[in-house]
């Protein structure tokens, strides 16, 4: 299998279809936004038209007010990647999306504590009664390491890690360390495209623009009035959290358009630092290659 990953605005999506022409190849997405029906300007989700006949997996599979997991990413897309292999064809992942893509890369059971509703809703009642650093700050008393895993800001991953500790009273710190084994079932290839910073940053603006101007606001506001708001995982996406306040009167577009442009930034560096540490990973600066030659090295790297 071979794995397209990189920043957001970065070019997978181009990469990716050339590559299956090349390969007789089927797309994967590992996109966590991607996977929600009616969400297509926000996530810059690949149009019909563009798809150019390649098959597209993993897209449109959830409704946005349902919640969705790695684990589930997993057991979905194993047997999708079987098939596509015994059909003689070659799976390419392609996304973003860094837990997606080391669901695949590591032999690991993501299902290994079940999911405590009642648990988690104690949690959340404590979060709102105390604010939201009181999770953070029970996490950190617990698993002082989990600090440079999880962002204050990350209640979802916070209470999961809670979660994980009350009923196996293993650390996410611990997991992260020992129980992330490389699989040796699949063959995997890794590229990263990238390019530099500067460039990247004013592509990802022109992007946040365009979304904009192709009716990203109408998008939102179609969501948010059939009953979404910020409390649905779906909406906690880049580019639809930081609309809902100006739907509400609370805040001006303009200054919401800037803050959807910083975080998608914000959002590339984190997925720089997050596969730097992927060292199986081989780098490709996408401003040094044209698409034929980006096309080769990943196809002879196949046959390595």
């Amino acid at each position: 299998m071979i794995i397209i990953t990189g920043p957001t605005a970065v070019g997978k999506t181009s990469v990716s279809i050339e590559l299956a022409k090349k390969l007789n190849g089927e797309i994967i997405s590992a996109d966590s936004m991607q996977i929600y029906r009616g969400m297509d300007i926000g996530t810059a989700k690949i149009k019909r038209e563009e798809m150019e006949g390649i098959p597209h997996h993993m897209i449109d599979i959830i409704d946005p007010k349902e919640s969705f997991s790695v684990a589930e990413y997993k057991e979905m897309s194993e047997p999708l990647i079987k098939d596509i292999i015994n059909s003689g064809k070659t799976p390419i992942l392609v996304g973003g999306t860094g837990f997606y893509i080391n669901s695949f890369l590591y032999d690991r059971d993501y299902n290994e504590v079940e999911k405590d509703i009642e648990y988690r809703k104690e949690l959340e009642k404590l979060s709102e009664i105390n604010g939201q650093d009181y999770l953070y700050n029970l996490l950190i008393d617990i698993d002082p390491e989990s600090k440079n895993l999880i962002t204050p800001s990350d209640s979802k991953r916070i209470i999961r890690a809670l979660e994980i500790n009350k009923h196996s009273g293993v650390k996410l710190s611990f997991l992260r360390k020992n129980l992330y084994n490389p699989r040796k079932d699949l063959k995997l290839k890794l590229f990263f495209l990238f390019m530099d910073r500067q460039v990247l940053y004013n592509r990802i603006n022109m992007r946040v623009d365009e979304m904009i101007k192709d009716g990203l606001v109408d998008e939102v506001k179609t969501l948010y009035e059939s009953g979404l708001d910020e409390s649905f995982q779906s909406m906690q996406g880049i580019g639809y959290k930081e609309i809902i306040p100006f739907l509400r009167g609370e805040k001006k577009l303009d200054i919401q358009i800037e803050l959807i442009k910083k975080k998608s930034r914000n959002y590339a560096k984190r997925q720089f630092t997050w596969f730097r540490r992927e060292k199986r990973a081989k780098w490709l600066d996408v401003s040094k290659y044209n698409i034929n030659d980006l096309i080769y090295i990943i196809e002879r790297a196949k046959y390595d």
